[in-house]
């Protein structure tokens, strides 16, 4: 059995940036599932958006982030993050990240992008790799910092919960399989933080690393936590259609810098679906592509830049130009074959604005939680952000947390009757046929027969993977498809119950955004699918205390 004082899962940059700050205060154990470098942060392209320039203003920021989110973005959160955006930027520059520079910028000297659903330049990057950039400078700095163990290549399976002095279940950490050695541990904290990421993997085609099965989301879930708003799911419009590439993201920054997107034939086509053109929000561009493919049945669109000086291409788009001429596209001189691709979890675990989920000592930060910043449709670069000021903000919030508390009596993981598996294809068939299917009748337009349908065959793949994890032992594949089987529920559960259009949720049977569904969608294990009544741009419902007598 292990203790500590916080046990993160995940390292992102809000698992990484959480644990740089909480390790002035108590000791941290990081959980990560391969190497504590391998998450979506290190896949981020575009950049982090925060309010620098003196034309820009925190109330466009503001007003673009309601904008895009159609409704159900939280006011408060959108104003926390906004204002504290520029902070953020100048603590990641203390961990040593490197962000572009234009000198003779007014009130930064930092190089900015324009992206889509944004009004201004506000966008902080590192070419178009930033995300590998703050990876490496949190993972430096975590290394060199006291008080923090990382564990690599291990996974948490399942949150230890505890009923206290006759109150609510309360966290007190994560049961944990060690991938290297076969066996699960039991470590026990006094706060334990979900920084686990996304859940793209649960979708046939995505942007994400193979990590991003929806780990934390799961868990919280079987726990008892509350999930809201499952069923807004970012497409990202333009990932590398190449037989050889995988999931390979083209960045929205692309076309916040002129480029165009074409059908086959060459001729441009987003004007057609809306007045803003390629920097229209992404849930648009993405249904427009999608619309744009099933007209005319081609497999691919096409995102032109060669307009554009190829120094200029080759200077602001490093990364992308590599990987690109290494499929033997040279986009300085032709076009790039993209299409959508699952990109990020808009909903997740419903916290409040320090990052406490409905559970008492559960938290939870970054993509896998749902702050209510993004409402039904994330903006652009403000998925980092939103990790860095959520992660923040928990700090502090546990700065004073109990450290005297003798430890509770858990009973140790128990392997029962199970046995080494023999018919591992099951995983293979079962994770294959669920990613398939959420891509074809839960992707990005839907219709309630097709959300039937995907209900029905998720509730029979999980009936096949209960019984799988009850009669063997358990790998990391089969966590994973435990998670993602569980995801595919939620999503598919609350995008039933959401019968109206909105945002990222696009059903041809209710064409029609519904003033009267403008809440948030609330699922809770053994609670089905239902709108909350409190208004979206209020502060979200406040969870049990996590140091109040039930816990």
């Amino acid at each position: 059995m292990l203790t500590c004082d916080f046990l993160v899962i995940g390292s992102g940059i809000a698992g990484l940036s959480f644990a740089l700050e909480a390790a002035a205060h108590g000791d941290v154990m990081i959980v990560t599932k391969r190497t504590v470098e391998e998450s979506n942060t290190q896949y981020a392209q575009g950049g982090i958006a925060a309010v620098l320039d003196k034309e820009d203003s925190f109330d466009q920021h503001v007003q673009d982030t309601l904008v895009a989110g159609a409704g159900l973005t939280h006011l408060r959160a959108a104003e926390v993050c906004v204002r504290d955006a520029p902070e953020c930027i100048r603590r990641l520059q203390e961990f040593g990240t490197m962000f572009d520079r234009a000198p003779g910028v007014e009130r930064t000297d930092l190089d900015l992008h324009l992206e889509g659903g944004h009004s201004a330049r506000r966008i902080v990057h590192t070419g178009d790799m930033t995300g590998r950039e703050v990876e490496r400078a949190l993972v430096e700095a975590v290394r060199n910092a006291k008080n923090i163990r990382v564990l690599d290549e291990s996974m948490a399976v399942d949150l230890i919960t505890l009923a206290k002095y006759g109150g609510p279940e309360v966290c007190a950490g994560a049961y944990v399989f060690d991938v290297e050695h076969g066996k699960v541990e039991t470590i026990l904290a006094r706060a334990t933080v979900l920084a686990s990421g996304g859940a793209g993997k649960v979708y046939l085609y995505t942007t994400n690393p193979d990590v991003a099965t929806g780990d934390g989301v799961a868990m919280a879930f079987r726990a008892g936590a509350e999930i809201a708003n499952m069923e807004f799911y970012q497409f990202h419009p333009t990932c590398l259609f190449h037989p050889q590439a995988k999931s390979f993201l083209i960045s929205e920054a692309l076309r916040g810098e002129g480029a165009i997107l074409r059908r086959l034939d060459g001729t441009a086509f987003m004007k057609e679906h809306d007045a803003r053109g390629e920097l229209a929000p992404r849930d648009i561009v993405a249904r427009a592509i999608d619309h744009e493919m099933k007209r005319s049945g081609a497999d691919h669109v096409l995102l032109d830049i060669t307009h554009k000086d190829p120094h200029f291409i080759k200077e602001h788009f490093p990364g992308i130009y590599a990987q690109c001429m290494g499929y033997g596209i040279d986009i300085t001189r032709e076009p790039i074959p993209v299409v959508p691709a699952a990109h990020y979890l808009c909903g997740g675990i419903t916290t409040d604005l320090d990052g406490r989920s409905t559970i008492p000592r559960l938290w939870a930060i970054g993509e896998c939680a749902h702050t209510g910043l993004h409402g039904a449709n994330r903006l652009a670069s403000n998925s980092l952000l939103e990790g860095m000021v959520f992660a923040h903000r928990a700090a502090l919030a546990l700065a004073t947390i109990d450290r005297t508390e003798p430890w509770p009596e858990v009973p140790d993981w128990d392997v029962g009757g199970a046995v080494p598996s023999d018919e591992a294809v099951v995983i293979t068939q079962n994770w294959d046929e669920l990613r398939r299917l959420m891509w074809n009748y839960v992707g990005i337009v839907r219709t309630d027969k097709r959300l039937k349908r995907a209900a029905r065959r998720i509730a029979m793949l999980q009936e096949e993977i209960a019984e799988y994890y009850w009669t063997y032992f358990v790998t990391r594949d089969l966590l994973e498809l435990r998670n993602i089987a569980t995801v595919a529920q939620l999503i598919v559960e609350c995008a039933a119950a959401r019968r109206e259009s909105r945002g990222l949720h696009f059903t041809i049977d209710h064409l029609e955004m519904d003033p009267k569904m403008a809440r948030d969608m609330v699922v809770k294990r053994g609670v089905p699918a239902h709108l909350v009544p409190t208004a979206p741009s209020a502060t979200p419902r406040a969870p049990a205390a996590v140091n109040g007598p039930s816990a």
